[in-house]
């Protein structure tokens, strides 16, 4: 066949769809897409053409089904016998089920080859192919087409053992196989939008093994000079989408199958990972009750028939209530006659009364949907805290329909037991530490000239924060020291009346700039400390400067109009199980630190020694 009819074909790369799949399309300089679109298949397989003379490449062959179609397509570009190598990247029947009908075409070239990994061979001989085959590990991981240099990138256990990538140096096309892959209803040879991703997350979370062998290929390819992805499988991914496909592709979680026993409903896996990740998530990063109860809700309802969601825990001999009627905020109440008798029961009990841990009864047990029509079943999810033996809390869902669970399903929703048991025993030790605040107050346990809290306050208020940090209920506990710097001189230049005026002040920047389950305190003095609860260290550390800026900005009246106040701050983060003496004297050296060095600074604190 001449060059001139090589030209012939359609070199134009606008998308294709299933109308119009019975011609070649030119997708690179030289490489052809050289498929067969399958109608009322979201499982598409495309095999794509090399043309490089004598030396000409076939990339991931295909299977028996679609043959003649796809050589229908390389005899519109070029002779078959010219092609020379046949690259198997992985060795499924889709891409390799075609060998042995090549292996006996009177045309084939007399030099035909199969490439690819000796593990991927060591499968392939089984055909008992005449072609001798090459490994690529042997060959240096590339192929060289007379000064056309193909790269191999190995991609282990993606899907296979022995899967790897091939990489045209000269274009700058990844031809991926099954990695960049994606399901597809209505397919576009091209990805048009963001949109393409859908359907790579769709095929990767139960296709690929699991994340950490997911990032490893894909960390190995993104140094690639990339300009097209060719996948085996979905859409064609054009320059302008790669980085955001790596980004998403970096994201999601793999493995789904290690969720099921029996489901082969892929889709239901997938809604089911999503519940069981957007819930682990949000409870981890977020401190606000109401913000875990609406990302549980949102990834729920595609799954159950959920109307409302409540919860109830016992702490202190007390019922609290967190339900949509107080925007999830602690409320105590009895709880429903359905579960009084449930809540502070052994957790291994409750199991064998109820043969799961999971609860199905008909109507609600919560006394807000007893009467609501709409409302025919309830779920019951005893929740938990590590080390605790006892049903502390549980979650009830009411549902406007009655289900049967699957046992996926139930497995997802009783692994969110326990971190929703965290989060809840957490909310209701806040809601605790609120009352407590409350009560603390009206007992004049502020300061009375600063308003902050007092160093009683803080021994009892900071022991339950220190104890939540032990058990792993928070990220962080972090103590802030501070000290006005010369304050001795504004009590001597100005007067007492005048120094009050200036501890107020300062006290009124902590103030403001702490959240309200923070602790702040006046030690004494000219001295005032804040416990700072969970955030990052970079976080806690910007709040202190942000402090340190407030309070230079500080403007006076009177005696001290021009005067400008500074103080001093040394950081320490509490290490698990540390002393509450040891923690403070850690912040103190901090602070002390931090005057010998010129004052108006924040200094950290030296890490705990390891235990």
């Amino acid at each position: 066949m001449t060059s001139s009819a090589v030209n012939t074909a359609h070199p134009n790369p606008d998308p294709l769809t299933l109308e119009a799949p019975d011609h070649p399309v030119l997708i690179a300089e030289s490489i052809w897409w050289v498929g067969s679109l399958m109608g009322d298949d979201s499982f598409q397989c495309h095999v794509y053409l090399i043309v490089h003379g004598d030396n000409s490449v076939l990339i991931d062959p295909g299977s028996v089904l679609l043959f003649p179609i796809v050589l229908e397509k390389i005899q519109k570009i070029i002779p078959f016998n010219q092609i020379r190598y046949f690259v198997c990247q992985h060795q499924d029947p889709d891409i390799a089920g075609v060998l042995p009908i090549i292996d006996l075409r009177p045309d084939r070239h007399p030099q035909a080859t199969v490439v690819s990994h000796w593990r991927i061979n060591a499968l392939l001989k089984h055909y008992a192919l005449r072609m001798p085959m090459l490994c690529v590990e042997e060959n240096g991981w590339q192929l060289d087409l007379n000064g056309r240099i193909l790269k191999c990138i190995f991609t282990p256990y993606l899907h296979s053992p022995g899967a790897f990538c091939t990489f045209d140096e000269a274009t700058g096309t990844l031809f991926s196989s099954d990695l960049f892959g994606g399901f597809t209803e209505t397919l576009h040879l091209f990805a048009q939008d963001e949109r393409v991703m859908e359907g790579i997350r769709f095929f990767h979370e139960h296709y690929m093994p699991s994340r950490e062998i997911l990032l490893h290929g894909l960390f190995k390819l993104e140094s690639l000079p990339l300009r097209l992805i060719a996948p085996q499988h979905g859409s064609i991914i054009p320059e302008r989408l790669i980085p955001f496909v790596f980004t998403r592709l970096k994201e999601i979680d793999c493995g789904l199958y290690l969720m099921t026993h029996s489901c082969s409903n892929v889709q239901r896996l997938v809604m089911l990972n999503d519940l069981l990740r957007k819930s682990m998530e949000r409870m981890v990063m977020s401190r606000d009750f109401s913000e875990v109860v609406s990302t549980l809700m949102h990834s729920a309802i595609p799954l159950l028939p959920v109307k409302t969601l409540r919860f109830h825990g016992l702490f202190n001999d007390q019922y609290i209530r967190f339900g949509p009627e107080t925007h999830y905020r602690g409320a105590v109440a009895q709880p429903p006659a359905a579960l009084r008798d449930r809540l502070g029961t052994p957790l291994e009990a409750w199991r064998q009364a109820e043969g799961s841990m999971l609860l199905l009864v008909p109507g609600s047990p919560c006394t807000e949907d007893a009467m609501d029509p709409e409302v025919v079943q309830t779920l019951i999810l005893p929740l938990f805290a590590p080390g605790r033996l006892n049903v502390d809390g549980v979650a009830t869902l009411a549902l406007t329909e009655e289900i049967t669970l699957d046992p996926e399903t139930r497995a997802v929703l009783e692994q969110l037991g326990l971190p929703l048991g965290v989060a809840l025993e957490r909310e209701i030790i806040f809601h605790s530490l609120n009352k407590e605040r409350e009560k603390f107050y009206q007992i004049s346990t502020r300061d009375q000239l600063t308003g902050l809290y007092t160093r009683f306050y803080m021994r009892d208020a900071v022991a339950r924060l220190c104890d939540l940090h032990d058990r792993g209920h928070q990220t962080g506990l972090a103590l802030a020291a501070f000290d006005i710097d010369h304050f001795k001189r504004v009590n001597d230049t100005y007067g007492h009346p005048e120094g009050d005026v200036v501890l107020k002040k300062v006290a009124g920047v902590l103030l403001e700039s702490v959240r309200v389950e923070d602790v702040p305190v006046r030690m004494g003095g000219e001295e005032f400390v804040i416990f700072l609860i969970g955030g990052d260290p970079k976080g806690v550390t910007g709040i202190t400067e942000r402090i340190l800026e407030k309070v230079r900005a500080l403007t006076f009246t009177g005696a001290m109009t021009g005067e400008k106040v500074t103080i001093s701050c040394g950081l320490a983060f509490r290490g698990q199980r540390e002393p509450l003496d040891t923690f403070m004297q850690r912040a103190d050296m901090a602070l002390y630190t931090a005057k010998r060095n010129g004052r108006n600074r924040v200094c950290l604190a030296e890490e705990l020694p390891p235990n």
